[in-house]
């Protein structure tokens, strides 16, 4: 019995055991890797992250308007849409680099509202002075804040 054991375990495996071994474990890899869904979590905590920003905007922008005896900071267009209206991206800084877009500098002036414009996740070109996020005043006087570059196909909108 025991010359039975020890000639098989000197021959070692054979390819096809280790062939198949190595397929069940990259199976199993597989369906791991497609039940994490890695670029789902990405997506999702970008996602949430952009929601979090919009309330933070949209809390400032409320606090000053608050201090501000009910108005509403001048420079917020009046829009139908957040996520499609052309012209109300928050920038990002404040001064001359934000012509074309909503300059919010008055909430992070000495950090009195927020210490810094939130910045979409997305954004890593420092060439543009947007901040991704969108801002508006709708008909009745209700300011909206958007986040038109928000994944998955979701509407991330807050609105006050």
């Amino acid at each position: 019995m025991s010359r039975f054991f020890s000639i098989y375990w000197r021959r070692g495996f054979t390819l096809i055991e280790l062939l198949v071994v190595m397929a069940v474990i990259a199976i199993l890899a597989s369906l791991i890797i497609v039940a994490i869904n890695p670029a789902k979590q990405f997506a999702d905590a970008r996602n949430a992250q952009r929601m979090s920003d919009v309330r933070v905007l949209l809390n400032a922008i409320a606090q000053y308007a608050v201090d501000s005896n009910g108005t509403f900071p001048s420079v917020i267009p009046s829009i139908s849409d957040c996520a499609t209206a052309v012209g109300n991206e928050v920038c990002r800084s404040a001064g001359a680099a934000c012509v074309g877009y909503v300059d919010l500098s008055v909430l992070t002036a000495n950090q009195k509202y927020i210490v810094l414009m939130p910045i979409d996740p997305l954004i890593v070109n420092a060439s543009s002075n947007g901040a991704g996020y969108r801002v508006g005043r709708n008909a009745n006087g209700r300011i909206t804040v958007c986040a038109p570059l928000a994944e998955r196909g979701l509407t991330i909108s807050v609105t006050q």
